[in-house]
């Protein structure tokens, strides 16, 4: 059971109630190591205080924690990435999470003059952080997640293959029967009708065949290991040869995909493109 933490917010008592509730996974959002780069992203923490939140974590007994880091910042080189990475990995989670920094319309950085780095300086990130996490034990399984041997993270690989789920509280969403929704996100609705489940939903989308496809396919070629051709046929009783055919075809000739067996994954440079690839398994 997986937690989200924010660093600085943390205190021992917080988590041995954790402990004791049944929390055993905890994901907290280092982000990076260089107080003048969480400042510039507006964290409330600097590293101390992530530090000291890790340190009290193991204290408390948690054996699984995830640290979540961030590249592509306003400003950042190789250098202070790399040594973000390093520093990490010197504290041994057992999962890191490193992410691209993705400027949304609406949010403030997206009205601000910012010192990005370029294309190239970026898909070079993401390559020291796979060689220098793979130095550490940490095994690539999805786009931006490594983790040791035995770490992978359940809830997202769940995300990713399609699995169903069922949240719970202001605002969290679920994927049941084909179905996905979220819950309201005004306390005095939830709270008047709590036994009333269905009266909680909202956005309620009953996903199409084709929708479906569409997700098995670019949400599980986010996976390392890609997806099952036989899995496919299962779901939606057509091969993926007969829908996809083509389009795999292609990408294997442009070595953005393998094509081996029962399975179809993207290749290292088809990771650093995955976003390209996985846009044209959308069907008209």
């Amino acid at each position: 059971i997986t937690m989200e933490a924010n660093p600085g917010t943390l205190t021992a008592s917080g988590l041995a109630g954790y402990r004791e509730a049944g929390i055993n996974r905890l994901s907290i959002g280092c982000q990076s190591v260089h107080d003048s780069e969480l400042s510039m992203l507006g964290r409330i923490h600097r590293y101390g205080d992530f530090q000291e939140s890790y340190r009290m974590a193991r204290e408390a007994g948690f054996a699984n924690i995830n640290v979540d880091l961030m590249y592509g910042l306003p400003g950042q080189t190789a250098a202070s990435w790399w040594q973000s990475l390093e520093t990490v990995c010197g504290l041994a989670p057992e999962h890191i999470s490193a992410y691209s920094l993705i400027v949304e319309e609406g949010t403030p950085f997206a009205d601000m003059d910012l010192d990005l780095p370029d294309e190239d300086a970026e898909r070079q990130m993401a390559a020291d952080a796979v060689e220098v996490l793979a130095d550490h034990g940490y095994a690539r399984y999805e786009i931006a997640n490594f983790a040791r041997p035995g770490f992978a993270c359940r809830h997202n690989i769940g995300y990713w293959d399609g699995t169903p789920y069922i949240s719970f509280g202001l605002g969290a969403s679920s994927y049941m029967d084909q179905t996905r929704w979220r819950n309201t996100r005004s306390i005095e609705n939830y709270l008047k009708n709590a036994a009333s489940p269905a009266c909680l939903r909202r956005d309620v989308e009953i996903l199409t065949i084709e929708s479906r496809m569409e997700e098995f396919m670019f949400l599980g070629l986010r996976m390392t290991a890609g997806v099952s051709k036989s899995e496919f046929a299962k779901r939606f009783g057509v091969s993926m040869n007969e829908v996809y055919g083509e389009k795999i075809e292609h990408f294997v000739r442009e070595k953005l995909l393998t094509n081996s067996g029962d399975r179809v994954f993207l290749t290292g440079r088809g990771l650093d493109l995955a976003n390209v690839v996985m846009a044209e398994f959308l069907l008209d």
